[in-house]
């Protein structure tokens, strides 16, 4: 779909691009994909790469095909963009046959996930077979970015990187065929919608803790993309401005049509206080005059604090479909192997014993353990907080942007 250039492209003239066709994928034998990505060096060489470059104008492509399209559009649904919304709907079903433990005594993610993730696992060779031209020997490939999106299964949290795996997996499905260039508005109205309500729900029942200790905080603590394609949607709008967030009703009425708007609404159904105090990015951008500005500026944030950062590219998976053509330095002793959840990670290399997590403290990449929103939100509802009331007392202070 997008992407045939040879450069590595910039996020201003990535911003330029709108519908050139994805390169098909290899003919060559594929095989699962693998972490690759673990200094400062390796991830120059991935920002200068045909993946890199491939993922930036994947994104402009979808960028620019929602442009003034709402969530309630009726958009022509292609048999494979069908078949992903089936198994969409299966993970869907999937969690609500899987309830969390009794885990009141902890805010953090419940163990029940594991369980769930370990059926989605099991069961998604089946599911992606039922995806139309979609080759039978790709699948082990494909399937292990569909595994990982819905999130880490030891430290079961979520985050970016597990989104972006999510767009990997709509990109190599595409690559093999699958999709259409008709299909790029429906690809995000449709299908990564409906992954975000079927994260929403696995976050609120598996209360997934938010990857790392810092991050794209200020946005969501879980999500980045639906506002930057929620963004898009908003260009051109002649009466919903930036500024809009911030009244009640307005959110609350075009919620159900535009994705910026209803992740809005979710921040403020689970946090406290305003948008300054719990999300002063969003209360920042706010101010920006036009949606034209925050997409721009959503997109260049993203290839610099998701696609440019160690923290979260260490776990990018390269496989044949979205290969690795950078250096691979050997591993130094000692460090763990890529079936530990801290593979790669800058606190498990060198001299930090085994993993370094519990000896050493957490690194950059894990961060501190947060509980999940939805826990703490419980939590206050028990202690009788009301969501979007205003934090007082001794030592409470916004918390500053920068």
């Amino acid at each position: 779909m997008a992407d045939s250039t040879t450069t590595t492209p910039t996020a201003d003239a990535a911003t330029q691009t709108t519908a050139e066709t994805l390169p098909s994928a290899p003919v060559i034998g594929f095989h699962p994909p693998r972490k690759l990505i673990l200094t400062k060096e390796q991830l120059e060489a991935f920002q200068e790469s045909k993946t890199h470059e491939t993922i930036v104008f994947y994104i402009a492509a979808l960028n620019e095909a929602v442009v003034g399209v709402k969530l309630t559009d009726d958009l022509p649904v292609s048999p494979g963009v069908q078949a992903v919304l089936d198994i969409l709907e299966r993970v869907a079903e999937t969690a609500r046959g899987i309830p969390p433990v009794d885990n009141k005594a902890s805010r953090f993610g419940n163990p029940a996930f594991r369980t769930f993730y370990d059926k989605v696992s099991e069961i998604a060779p089946e599911l992606h077979r039922t995806i139309p031209g979609l080759p039978e020997d790709a699948i082990p490939e494909v399937t292990v970015y569909f595994d990982e999106a819905w999130g880490n299964r030891t430290r079961i949290d979520y985050g970016s990187g597990m989104e972006l795996n999510f767009l990997c997996w709509m990109i190599c499905i595409d690559k093999l065929g699958v999709f259409q260039e008709s299909d790029q508005a429906a690809l995000v109205i449709k299908v990564f919608w409906r992954y975000i309500e079927v994260m929403r729900v696995l976050q609120s029942t598996y209360w997934l803790e938010p990857a790392g200790s810092h991050g794209v905080w200020g946005l969501d603590d879980y999500h980045f993309l639906p506002f930057l394609w929620g963004a898009a949607q908003l260009r051109g709008h002649k009466y919903i401005k930036p500024k809009s967030i911030h009244d009640s009703d307005t959110v609350e009425e075009f919620s159900k049509q535009y994705m910026y708007l209803a992740c809005i609404k979710f921040i403020n159904s689970v946090k406290t206080a305003s948008l300054r105090w719990h999300s002063p990015m969003l209360d920042d951008i706010s101010a920006v005059k036009t949606w034209e500005k925050v997409n721009t500026g959503l997109r260049k944030m993203f290839l610099a604090e998701v696609l440019g950062k160690l923290p979260v590219m260490q776990h990018f998976l390269f496989g044949t479909i979205l290969p690795w053509d950078g250096p691979l330095p050997a591993l130094p002793a000692g460090s763990p192997g890529q079936e530990d959840a801290h593979w790669g990670h800058a606190h498990a290399m060198g001299d930090l014993g085994g993993v370094g997590q519990r000896e050493n403290g957490w690194g950059d990449c894990c961060g501190i353990p947060v509980p999940s929103v939805f826990g703490a939100l419980q939590d206050g509802q028990v202690k009788g907080r009301v969501p979007g009331a205003i934090l007082s007392g001794p030592g409470i202070r916004p918390v500053p942007f920068d």
